[in-house]
């Protein structure tokens, strides 16, 4: 299927790896230009080359920003112009007991998990609906609606994400503009595979094992069985990045490998 893609301009937020980098490559096989973002400079700049490697004729670069940094999220949004798609994909997690949050916690995972999100669209929704074209996706979790008990601070900031993101849909009433979220579900990226090749060491067994042992003690009722791939997120972010999605809008769209038992 042809997404119609081509020569859209798309920023995706936290996209040096797991599902935001797996975005990024579909949507440059789409033919669409893409900007990149890490918190890392070197591993920016290491993510674009080897897009770059496996996209040699696309339009691709990153810029270097820690959104928990105010000074250079400022810098970023002096940066960005006419961008046609915007994935608001960054975010950090941990496990922590309710009772050992520390208040910081809660603000800096609010700013990088939320902020960001509202901060990009803030800056680039008014152009979206001055030309009447242009796509938001918050790439949130079903810990958002599921909250987690030793994630409570993470799971606050997906609910927020559906909230905004819903909020601003409200804007875009008569226009060719679309702002959906996407409820990821246990999904395999860098970070999660660090964590469990990490307890996999410590308890010595194998990483299959431990991934599959953590799936039947968290989702026991995953119809997927399994953790869910970047790229299968990254299928449904590409369609709704394109125009043939006009008809979807203020949704909040379910990828979670059928964890969720709501409608």
């Amino acid at each position: 299927m042809n997404l119609k893609l081509e020569g859209k301009k798309a920023f995706i937020s936290g996209s040096t790896q797991g599902i935001g980098y797996a975005i990024a490559q579909q949507l440059l096989n789409e033919k669409a230009e893409v900007i990149i973002n890490g918190r890392n400079e070197e591993k920016t700049n290491l993510a674009v080359q080897k897009l770059k490697a496996e996209f040699p004729e696309a339009i691709v670069s990153g810029i270097k920003t820690d959104f928990s940094n105010k000074e250079e999220v400022a810098n970023l949004l002096s940066k960005l112009d006419n961008i046609d798609i915007l994935i608001n994909n960054v975010g950090v997690f941990e496990l922590k007991a309710f009772e050992d949050i520390e208040e910081e916690d809660w603000y800096r995972i609010f700013d990088i998990n939320v902020m960001s999100g509202v901060l990009l669209s803030q800056k680039l929704l008014p152009k979206m609906l001055e030309k009447n074209s242009g796509r938001i996706i918050f790439i949130s979790s079903e810990s958002g609606v599921n909250i987690p008990g030793n994630m409570i601070h993470y799971g606050m900031t997906k609910a927020a994400m559906m909230a905004v993101s819903n909020g601003l849909s409200k804007l875009t009433k008569g226009t060719e503009v679309t702002i959906n979220t996407i409820l990821g579900g246990p999904t395999y990226s860098d970070g999660v595979a660090a964590t469990i090749e990490h307890i996999a060491s410590l308890q010595n067994i194998e990483v299959q094992q431990m991934k599959n042992a953590i799936i039947q003690q968290t989702n026991p009722n995953s119809l997927l069985q399994r953790f869910i791939n970047p790229d299968e997120i990254a299928s449904l972010a590409a369609y709704l990045s394109s125009p043939l999605s006009i008809a979807t809008n203020g949704s909040c769209l379910r990828a979670d490998g059928g964890v969720l038992k709501t409608v």
